[in-house]
């Protein structure tokens, strides 16, 4: 015998109400609503990014004019952008600047032995050739003038900044849900070194090219992450120390099927090719295909060394006498900025490791064993500002007040370190 209760329950659902039927519509009908908003709210995500992130670099801009209005330059003789200075942008030609600049306007013309200044200097092997040649041609929208390159390579970096942002975005979702996601962009903004992201300087295209390779890596889109991962290592020396990381995704997440396997391969080979294609160049142009780490090691620079000697030595010089050492050392101030940098995110390692996988953890652990084995703290900034998955690791922190402080913190040394390079300090 049927149950009784089951035969009330089947008339109920078999002549429902009126009011019933409306209050189900309705309900259907707003959460239609609320989809459909929200899927509105996704695709509009990457243009808020986008123009949050060009919003922010002209607020840096006009900071970097007040920077150099107020406070005397410290290198007097600086770069100009045009035949006579300009407080305004003249700030974007600082170091290295010229370098690519030099690259853009002539190319890698080389002089064995040749002179410290012009077109033969052969330091411009070590600047990879993927940002001066598109900061050529884009500048060539603008005119044909020095100045106009300069341009071109302004936006270069600014538009891969702002696209750069929504791929760290967009990467970070892989991990986090979508407002903590949009957090790891906003830390990777306000950086206090993250100012390079604005000036003439290869970081916002680099981070670019490598978030959307270790992007496809991760959704096994083999092919697009090889073809930009072949990109950041054509753009700046420190790019093909990714491959172990992109390996241990591939290893770790390829089909197991010859086809997928395959294109996992491949993907890693055109990984290669980036830096493979520019030795190759250098090679016929020196004779030497590592000119460009010959060029590194004549500036002083040896990676391979003892990592922990530098960081040791600048935790024991702020411990013992701290005020002798950073009022006392022209370079005590700017080594202390970036060796402090080196050593949290050095700290962060295992952290990053645990939460967000080995590839990540590997990534950050060989872009911060390059610059600290080198000898000298010069350019540790810059490092770490392209390590997003730290970013990632720090948004995905559920606490408030870390939040909160962590991007106070960084905004306020932001400017610190915004306002010492634009008026010619040694932060390189």
């Amino acid at each position: 015998m049927a149950d009784p209760g089951w035969r009330l329950a089947q008339r109920g659902t078999e002549h429902p109400s009126q009011s019933s039927i409306v209050g189900a519509q309705s309900e259907i009908r707003r959460g239609g609503d609320r989809e459909g908003l929200s899927n509105r709210a996704d695709r509009r995500a990457p243009l808020r990014i986008a123009l949050c992130a060009l919003g922010f670099r002209v607020v840096s801009a006009i900071l970097v004019f007040f920077a150099n209005i107020v406070f005397p330059l410290d290198r007097p003789d600086a770069v100009t952008m045009f035949a006579r200075p300009n407080l305004f942008w003249d700030a974007f030609t600082r170091y290295d600047a010229g370098w690519y600049y030099q690259i853009a306007a002539n190319g890698y013309r080389f002089v064995v032995g040749g002179p410290a200044v012009g077109m033969g200097k052969p330091g411009k092997i070590a600047f990879f050739p993927v940002y001066p040649l598109l900061m050529r041609h884009v500048g060539r929208l603008f005119g044909h003038t020095p100045a106009d390159v300069y341009l071109g390579g302004i936006a270069v970096s600014w538009m891969a900044f702002a696209l750069a942002l929504i791929a760290v975005t967009a990467l970070a979702r892989l991990d986090l849900p979508d407002r903590r996601a949009e957090h790891a962009a906003l830390l990777v903004t306000v950086f206090p070194f993250a100012f390079f992201y604005g000036m003439v300087y290869t970081e916002a295209l680099f981070l670019l090219f490598t978030v959307v390779s270790f992007y496809g890596f991760r959704t096994r889109r083999w092919i697009l992450g090889g073809m930009f991962g072949g990109l950041a290592t054509a753009t700046r020396v420190n790019g093909i120390l990714m491959l172990p990381a992109l390996a241990w995704i591939a290893w770790r997440g390829a089909e197991p099927n010859t086809r997928d396997r395959a294109l996992a391969m491949i993907g890693l080979a055109l990984v290669v090719c980036g830096v493979g294609a520019y030795s190759v160049y250098v090679y016929r142009l020196t004779g030497n295909p590592f000119e460009w780490a010959a060029s590194i090691e004549r500036w002083g620079y040896h990676p391979g060394g003892s990592p922990w000697m530098e960081p040791v030595r600048l935790v024991r010089m702020l411990v013992t006498h701290p005020y002798r050492y950073l009022a006392g050392d022209r370079m005590a101030p700017y080594d202390t900025l970036y060796g402090l940098t080196g050593i949290v995110f050095v700290i962060a390692v295992p952290f990053v490791w645990r939460r967000l996988g080995a590839a990540y953890g590997l990534f950050m652990l060989l872009n911060l064993y390059l610059p600290l084995s080198s000898g000298a703290f010069e350019g540790v900034g810059r490092y770490c500002a392209v390590l997003f998955p730290c970013f990632i690791w720090l948004a995905s922190i559920r606490s408030r007040v870390v939040t909160t402080g962590l991007v106070v913190v960084f905004s306020l040394f932001y400017t610190l370190a915004l306002a010492l390079f634009t008026t010619g300090h040694p932060l390189f």
